[in-house]
Formats: C-alpha cells, sequence, structure tokens
C-alpha cells in the first residue's frame, strides 16, 4: 500500500510514443514524457508548458503494456504518481536521481478522438514518405567494366592455356 501523502496527480498531453523496454523476468519498464502546464501565464498570456519524464512498470502476467498499450503522442491523460529516489554510484561518485513512478493512468479524451488523431498522424507519416520518395533521384544503374580483348597477360600464362583468338 503506498502512503497518500507521498502521492501526486498531473494531467497533460503526452509529448511522444511510450517507449517499452522489457526486463530479464518478463516485465516492462514504460517511459513517457508528459506536458504540464503550470498554473500562471507569463506576461503575453502564454501558458507554459513543462516537459515532464515518467516511469511506469508493467508486471509480466500482465498481457502487452497494459494501459499503456492504448496511448499515444498528443492524448490528453491524467497520471497518478509516486517520486521515487534512486541512488547509485557511477564513477566513483553518489548519484541521487528523483524519478517520478506512474501508480495510475486515466484517459480524458474518448477512443474515437485518439484514434482520429493517430489515423492523422499516419496519413500525414505516409505522405512525407512519398514525398521523399518521389524527390529522390532515380537510382543510376552501374555500367558494367569495360572489358578488353588485348590482354597484358601472355597467353602462356594463363591457367587454361591460350585464350581465344
Amino acid at each position: 500500500m503506498s502512503n497518500p501523502h507521498s502521492t501526486a496527480s498531473v494531467i497533460g498531453r503526452l509529448a511522444n510514443d511510450p517507449k517499452v523496454f522489457e526486463n530479464k523476468d518478463g516485465s516492462k519498464k514504460v517511459m513517457l514524457t508528459v506536458f504540464v502546464d503550470r498554473s500562471y501565464t507569463d506576461a503575453q498570456g502564454n501558458r507554459i508548458s513543462d516537459a515532464l519524464p515518467f516511469e511506469a512498470f508493467v508486471r509480466a502476467q500482465t498481457p502487452g503494456t497494459g494501459p499503456f498499450a492504448h496511448v499515444h503522442k498528443g492524448d490528453l491523460v491524467s497520471l497518478s504518481y509516486e517520486p521515487r529516489m534512486n541512488r547509485y554510484t557511477k564513477n566513483g561518485a553518489e548519484v541521487f536521481e528523483v524519478k517520478l513512478e506512474i501508480q495510475n493512468i486515466s484517459f480524458l479524451e474518448s477512443r474515437a478522438t485518439t484514434q482520429a488523431r493517430l489515423a492523422e498522424r499516419v496519413t500525414k507519416a505516409e505522405a512525407r514518405n512519398q514525398n521523399l520518395q518521389a524527390q529522390a533521384p532515380a537510382p543510376v544503374a552501374a555500367a558494367a567494366p569495360a572489358v578488353a580483348h588485348a590482354s597484358a597477360v601472355q597467353d602462356e600464362q594463363l591457367p587454361f592455356g591460350r585464350g581465344p583468338r
């Protein structure tokens, strides 16, 4: 059971698709970055966002990546998380690293909205690929090397006797 006083929640949009790393025991580590708006605006009226890195762990018994299989870049989510302090030694120096470990994820948009955004990304990527292929120069066939009939090697030196005359 977690300590309810050491948890927090944020609402934001995914900066990229989740990255999944498989562990030796079959569990998975999921890393994602979420843009979270600050609670104030600057002098020009713009709201500033911070890109926060989060981690989640998916048990080996969970099929696939659990709920993280359904989130993609741009999706609006709510995350409940616990801050963790990782402490280790690197090159003789002690390193303290804060990790934001996801405990729960909630989807704040409909599936139709997220699927439409994903389909739009795929369409744009396909159009970009076609455009790049159209701009690429046509491959040039390599010319066959010219074969000289006159040889600097004497016919007697050839391994199979005389060459054609």
